[in-house]
């Protein structure tokens, strides 16, 4: 077990958890935003970030450092804590990007390492190579070998007590993802960072990058603190989450603020286009658009740039609290309803309920019915999963109503969509205390009549009747041959 990362609360796939970085003295808990630092910018300082914006820690780039021979003098003499005047931990990037970009840099890995470490930075990363998505599976596995090859390089340096990242790299081939996870996880590495997804999030192909991250998290143990390298949109934070990822490095809220751009967790508004202020941060409460519009480009900047922080951290608390209460999934539908393309992501997150249902809790507060995405939540994969540990009588009533002559059969059991037969006993068990609309739609019917499938297909020998309330021909086509039809409704 990892000795520097402890999950303390979980739901689906995400999870609380604390990351204890040694050399920072500090703990940071996770899902946790790692406001980017530019060291020849500074938008937002990062004094600021943690007095007023709560950042236990941020991540700067030490290639640029390294680069920089007034940066690199400074850092080395004063050490990255002082040269940014940040109390909490640091994280280095390692000139990957900038690999990415321009197709060499001239460090390695065991110097940029030793960088890290002699400037002070508290988690420090290798010099992988970030393949992006769609490229030929010849170079995709190429590229992961490098990658590799440079993790063990990172295995055996010395870097004391600073922490050390290993990317999971891979493109969009999810079995070199699950494989690159596997090894990244069998070193004594630390941090495990999901690399380049950039170019899928901004292209907005949330589907493929849910499907990149649930591949990683398959090769990845539980308690490997997972970072989503670049994902700086809060729109998409709780839906990463839910996948189970922890870390996220964002850039957006100094870059958009540079274009006038104005974050919610809906999208981003250009603020030429707002004519109110959808927020109650102190900068949306101190300012109209028309005054926003009217400061001078630089203090304009400061100013959209501490709003989009703000909105930012906010979701990073709603999320901590939705995981506390249980309730995660219903704000990633909440989220995914904001644009297309995040619906795609939580569609795609749900083909993967198997996966989340082994880390998602078997008791929580409330399950509620929102659309027919929720008929195929974990809970629901869980409950068909586990018709098979109840006994079952030799004749069984299934009923969604009125029991017609139940006395006829050895027992009688409630049928809900979306989750289908269950003993009566268990109906104030979560999940079947759902709160689910009254008009019942297809997706939640045909997960019931799947539930009815899985029970009879684990007890063959027991006869079953469904009495359902006009269930439509093409639901009751997955019920099994085998099972008695009632229908309720028919007079």
């Amino acid at each position: 077990m990892r000795e520097s990362f402890e999950v303390r609360d979980t739901d689906a796939g995400g999870r609380i958890g604390e990351l204890t970085v040694p050399r920072a003295g500090t703990t940071v808990e996770t899902p946790a935003l790692l406001p980017v630092i530019n060291p020849n910018l500074d938008t937002i300082s990062p004094r600021r970030l943690a007095d007023e914006f709560g950042a236990e820690i941020l991540i700067t780039n030490s290639y640029i450092i390294h680069g920089d021979d007034t940066l690199r003098e400074r850092a080395l003499e004063e050490g990255l804590h002082d040269l940014l005047d940040f109390p909490g931990a640091i994280m280095t990037d390692s000139g990957s990007f900038q690999l990415s970009e321009y197709g060499e840099i001239d460090v390695t890995t065991a110097e940029i390492l030793a960088f890290q470490r002699e400037i002070g930075s508290d988690i420090a990363t290798p010099v992988d190579i970030p393949t992006p998505p769609d490229v030929s599976r010849e170079r995709a596995a190429a590229d992961l070998e490098t990658t590799q090859d440079r993790l063990e390089v990172a295995e055996a340096a010395d870097t004391g007590e600073m922490l050390v990242s290993a990317p999971v790299q891979g493109s969009t081939y999810p079995d070199l993802r699950e494989r690159a996870g596997r090894h990244a996880d069998g070193t004594d590495l630390d941090v495990f960072p999901v690399g380049a997804v950039v170019p899928l999030m901004n292209d907005y192909r949330y589907d493929d990058m849910i499907d990149v991250v649930a591949a990683a998290k398959r090769g990845l143990g539980a308690d490997a603190p997972v970072h989503l390298f670049g994902a700086g949109h809060p729109m998409m934070f709780a839906l990463a989450v839910a996948m189970g990822c922890d870390l996220f490095d964002s850039a957006a809220y100094a870059l958009y603020a540079r274009d006038d751009r104005y974050l919610t967790v809906r999208g981003t508004r250009a603020l030429d286009d707002l004519e109110y202020l959808p927020c109650s941060c102190a900068v949306c409460t101190a300012h109209s658009p028309d005054e926003l519009r009217a400061l001078p480009d630089a203090e304009r900047e400061s100013e959209l740039a501490a709003h989009n922080l703000h909105v930012t951290f906010a979701e990073i608390r709603r999320i901590k609290q939705a995981i506390r209460t249980g309730d995660l999934l219903e704000l990633v539908e909440q989220r995914a309803r904001a644009h297309p393309t995040m619906l795609d992501g939580y569609r795609t997150l749900l083909d993967h309920a198997a996966q989340l249902e082994r880390s998602d809790p078997v008791s929580k507060g409330s399950f509620f019915y929102t659309s027919h995405e929720s008929a195929r939540r974990p809970e629901v994969v869980r409950h068909h999963q586990r018709l098979e540990r109840l006994s079952v009588p030799d004749s069984l009533l299934l009923t969604e109503g009125t029991a017609p002559r139940s006395d006829e059969f050895d027992d009688s059991w409630r049928v809900e969509p979306p989750f289908g037969p269950f003993p009566r006993a268990l109906s104030k068990s979560y999940p079947l205390t759902a709160e689910v609309p009254a008009r019942t739609d297809r997706a939640a019917l045909e997960a019931a009549a799947d539930g009815v499938a899985s029970l009879v297909a684990t007890n063959p020998e027991t006869t079953v009747t469904l009495a359902h309330e006009g269930w439509p021909a093409a639901v009751l086509e997955r019920v099994p041959d085998a099972v008695a039809l009632v229908d309720l409704t028919a007079n």
